[in-house]
């Protein structure tokens, strides 16, 4: 797969589709850009997807952590992300995002607007950023050094996958009936997030941990005015619904839908499904509509 240089670091990148709309997908943690994979062949025609790996994950560069994990701060990903898209020559683009991706992309929103038009959030986490006690920090560092412990952690971002009783606590999931490709290809995905770098396993939610305590972006959602459809799993454990109705709040244009009987990652659980969201939401868009109409509403004050 290609790398794109971004500052000191290659990120791994790859495409799919063809078109004048271009939707980059910015992948949650722990994952990759292909978590998207299975769901690109039923996009709308007329668009071109980019999915890049932040640093630390995929096919990207592993630079050793910071002792703060300053080098893999949620601003760090969005500087990277700015600067791949300078080097692809993607100088207007949509968003497409999934977890801690919806961070990312508002601190890229936030940082240069006028090159983004709508955003697409999957179970999105929010400006608000997310809280993480010690006993769960340690629980990503358990999942660094055990397979089992990630595969079992893992599997609660993709629930519906899963049987019910398997997700008990101290049993090892198994697999429902009848999930065909999805089963090998949810097994390719686990198999990449073993080999993330330490940065990400344990920056990741201390990080977040800094995001919900200083509330920088907090006080800026009504700043981002770029069109949001966001999904909710309502079996989502880790996204709490309350922040996306703050979210959506606060940010004057931006709808939140719940889809009943999936889970954190509806990429993995059901990609047709997504793929119809996403079709709907970006297919048959002009190149540079939204950005004309946010550059529209603010000559005109709004």
């Amino acid at each position: 797969m290609p790398r794109v240089k971004a500052g000191e670091v290659q990120l791994g990148w790859r495409a799919w589709g063809e078109g004048d709309v271009t939707v980059v997908f910015i992948h949650g943690n722990l994952a990759c850009k292909d978590w998207i994979e299975l769901a690109t062949p039923l996009f709308p025609e007329g668009v071109r997807v980019v999915g890049i790996d932040w640093r630390g994950c995929g096919e990207s560069d592993r630079p050793p952590a910071a002792p703060d994990f300053s080098n893999y701060s949620m601003r760090q990903h969005a500087l990277d992300m700015l600067a791949a898209l300078d080097a692809l020559e993607l100088s207007y683009c949509h968003l497409a995002t999934h977890s801690t991706g919806g961070i990312i992309a508002a601190r890229m929103l936030l940082m240069q607007p006028q090159r983004f038009g709508r955003v697409f959030a999957l179970d999105p986490v929010t400006p608000l950023g997310m809280a993480f006690n010690a006993e769960q920090i340690e629980l990503f560092r358990s999942m660094m050094l055990s397979h089992d412990v990630a595969r079992a952690v893992m599997a609660t971002a993709a629930v519906t996958l899963f049987t019910p009783e398997s997700m008990a606590s101290g049993t090892m999931p198994r697999y429902r009936e009848g999930l065909g490709e999805l089963q090998p290809f949810y097994e390719r995905m686990l198999e990449q997030t073993f080999g993330v770098a330490e940065g990400i396993w344990l920056g990741t939610p201390f990080n977040l941990n800094l995001e919900k305590e200083n509330g920088e972006l907090e006080q800026q959602m009504r700043h981002i005015t770029h069109p949001h459809l966001v999904l909710w799993g309502d079996k989502d454990g880790w996204i709490p619904s309350a922040d996306l109705k703050a979210m959506a709040a606060a940010m004057p244009d931006c709808r939140v839908v719940t889809v009943p009987g999936i889970g954190h990652s509806m990429i993995l659980e059901m990609p047709a499904l997504y793929a119809g969201y996403f079709g709907a939401w970006f297919g048959g868009l002009e190149p540079g509509f939204d950005r004309a109409q946010r550059q529209a509403r603010g000559a005109r004050g709004a």
